[in-house]
């Protein structure tokens, strides 16, 4: 099993050495943004300048974050950007049909793509959506749209939008939603709590806006000493003895608590930040 990604780093496209800087943070992918961080009198110059970078392979995956699909923008990213080689995905914001997706994928030729689902229309379709196309490899919330489309303040309020994108997720098989931007950047503890409620919900790493969170992310998502001791003592009782087992402690162990426990140990064959 490969490492799974846990840090996604988001920088604005119309700002080419944030950008730089981005690609030396440590973070596995990546974000170049042209929708919401970029103004609207410079989406013109981000898309040129993201196209610029990426008509070279880069040192750590890139995504880029197009304009809204149904907005006069998004068409013109695309053409731009999918066929370049140092492109390694395209988010789709604010998607709201499957039909959305599967024309994205026709336009752009393969790919990968992935789904933010920013609305109450998104969350109820999540399934549709996240099962649309081969192309598709994940979804994800945009929190700050769907926060404002539901009339929600706090977190409660979007716990059960958060559920049903990982059940989503997971039924379409795809990889665990990642979670969205956490905007305090200073907010380092809020980050860490906000981080471990994502994963006990069933999320997976977190999408960035500032290198110092980086850290704080890839340790809320990394398993403890003690997790990976009771992942590595299933994993080998597992070995000596396939099929459903007993501990010595009196644990049973199936196939998936096996499964999870090998997910466990993927996990820490992560190299650390530098």
């Amino acid at each position: 099993m490969t490492a799974p990604v846990l840090t996604w780093l988001y920088a604005p496209g119309d700002r080419p050495r944030v950008v730089t800087k981005a690609l030396a943070a440590g973070a596995d992918v990546v974000v170049i943004d042209l929708e919401d961080a970029v103004a609207p009198d410079r989406k013109h110059y981000a898309r040129e300048a993201t196209a610029e970078l990426l008509r070279e392979p880069q040192p750590v995956p890139v995504h880029v974050r197009v304009n809204a699909l149904d907005g006069p923008l998004a068409a013109a990213d695309l053409a731009a950007l999918a066929a370049l080689p140092g492109l390694s995905g395209l988010r789709l914001p604010k998607v709201t049909s499957p039909e959305q997706v599967a024309g994205v994928a026709a336009a752009t030729g393969g790919p990968p793509l992935y789904a933010l689902l920013e609305t109450a229309l998104g969350v109820e379709r999540a399934y549709a959506i996240a099962a649309a196309h081969p192309s598709l490899r994940g979804i994800a919330l945009g929190e700050a749209d769907l926060r404002a489309d539901l009339g929600v303040g706090g977190d409660p309020g979007l716990d059960w939008s958060r559920s049903r994108v990982v059940v989503a997720a997971r039924a379409a098989r795809l990889a665990p939603p990642s979670q969205t931007v956490h905007p305090d950047t200073r907010d380092l503890e809020g980050l860490a709590a906000s981080c471990a409620h994502g994963r006990a919900l069933g999320f997976l790493g977190r999408a960035a806006i500032h290198p110092r969170q980086l850290p704080i992310i890839e340790r809320a998502y990394l398993p403890t000493e003690r997790e990976l001791e009771e992942a590595e003592t299933i994993v080998k009782a597992a070995t000596a003895q396939p099929g459903a087992l007993a501990l010595p402690d009196g644990r049973f162990v199936d196939a998936a608590v096996v499964a999870t426990a090998r997910r466990t140990l993927s996990l820490a064959r992560r190299p650390a930040l530098s």
